[in-house]
């Protein structure tokens, strides 16, 4: 009722022109390459329009059926463990309007129209980071927690965090497979919270806590083993981690042997590794992506 009630609200904001048969958006949410992608197609045959004198007018159809199309989605889009964007609007967190302007900002290609010239199509692409940044409020980090024992800890580039099965749910006579957000967190086996959206250093993460890729990238033939892309990430000489568990409403949190926290936290070089998003899950790669669509 909540996500019906925004999306009307949305729709009244950007007075909708064309008929919702008109229009469908066939889109997809990449959480390994942090883009939420959409192609919107318009049948013109349907909408009225005549080629060439109609084109302008059903690229303008296209922009507001994008702006219309994408809501849904964007409203699903899982921030943290208990939190959807819609969530978020909810509680007054952040506002329609914040919303409307991430969407608008899309990037977007020329329209482009199929070969029997019946519909035209025009694809867009919204930076996931983007959408972190606009959910950041805060510009200085709260300090990763540290511990009065520290162990010897080698100094590490990065860390990788690997959670590819079904894990033991906390507190629950169930597993389940992690899931990706905007925020996950990271817990240790004595559900001490190692790192949260606080910790995130703006200037240094791009607004990104972590990367999230599949298991391929972590097995490459390579003296590090990593793909280029993570590599950049994590350096060459990552702390590689397994998993123990999952945490929270949706199974977006990562739960770690309290001695691979300690590993982490017991020194300052360590504990930076965090707040600068040096961060990386590897998820079973069904969970990486996922489809919607409408009209």
């Amino acid at each position: 009722m909540k996500k019906a009630f925004l999306i009307t609200a949305f729709f009244l904001v950007f007075n909708f022109a064309a008929n919702a048969e008109t229009v469908g958006i066939l889109g997809s949410v990449l959480w390994d390459s942090g883009r939420m992608n959409a192609a919107v197609s318009l049948d013109l045959a349907s909408a009225g329009l005549r080629l060439p004198a109609g084109r302008t007018q059903g690229e303008t159809l296209l922009a507001q059926g994008f702006q219309k199309l994408i809501m849904p989605g964007f409203l699903d889009l899982q921030v943290d463990s208990s939190s959807t964007i819609s969530d978020l609007i909810e509680k007054g967190e952040i506002s329609l309007f914040e919303a409307e302007t991430i969407v608008s900002g899309a990037a977007s290609a020329a329209p482009s129209l199929s070969p029997d010239m019946r519909n035209i199509t025009s694809s867009y692409s919204i930076s996931l980071a983007n959408i972190s940044s606009a959910l950041l409020k805060h510009s200085r980090p709260s300090p990763v927690i540290r511990t009065l024992n520290p162990v010897s800890s080698a100094q590490y580039t990065g860390i990788i965090i690997i959670a590819v099965d079904p894990l033991p749910v906390y507190n629950m006579r169930r597993f389940d497979m992690a899931v990706p957000c905007l925020f996950p967190k990271i817990w240790d086996s004595e559900m001490n919270l190692v790192y949260e959206r606080s910790m995130l250093d703006p200037s240094f993460s791009n607004n990104k806590m972590v990367k999230y890729s599949s298991a391929e990238n972590i097995f490459r033939e390579n003296p590090s083993g990593l793909s280029p892309e993570l590599q950049n990430i994590t350096g060459e000489r990552p702390l590689r981690i397994f998993a123990r568990g999952v945490f929270g409403v949706k199974p977006t949190d990562l739960i770690i042997d309290r001695l691979d926290a300690l590993l982490i936290i017991s020194t300052e070089e360590n504990r930076r590794l965090l707040s600068q998003g040096k961060v990386v899950f590897i998820l079973n790669e069904s969970v990486l992506r996922y489809e919607f669509s409408g009209n």
